[in-house]
């Protein structure tokens, strides 16, 4: 429905597609640094979100599970590393979010200007 009338809105509201899996502000933050680094050791994601490693681990195997990260585990010297790379799918559902937001956010900016 159009906010004023009875009518129904073909397009539906840009909040409609947000992905939930995605959108969630942790997990958001996840695809976006992967995206930027390419491949992200744990310990960054842990501190640059200021997470716990179960609350981090948690949001990876969600991500993971949806298809949206690989995670691959690994020595660095003597050190155990978890290192997180950005899937297709992964690139694809941020890139759709992203859009998602922008058109919201154009929207939003439209409907404030007219008011």
């Amino acid at each position: 429905m159009t906010a004023d009338t009875d009518t129904p809105d073909p397009t539906g509201h840009p909040a409609t597609g947000l992905d939930e899996v995605v959108h969630q502000r942790i997990r958001l933050g996840i695809l976006a640094i992967a995206h930027e680094a390419r491949r992200v050791e744990f310990g960054y994601l842990r501190t640059h979100l200021d997470l716990t490693a179960g609350n981090l681990s948690k949001h990876l195997s969600v991500l993971e599970t949806a298809g949206l990260v690989d995670i691959e585990k690994g020595y660095q010297g003597k050190r155990a590393r978890t290192w997180i790379t950005l899937t297709t799918a992964g690139n694809t559902a941020l890139a759709e979010e992203i859009s998602h937001l922008k058109t919201l956010i154009a929207r939003i900016e439209t409907t404030t200007e007219d008011r």
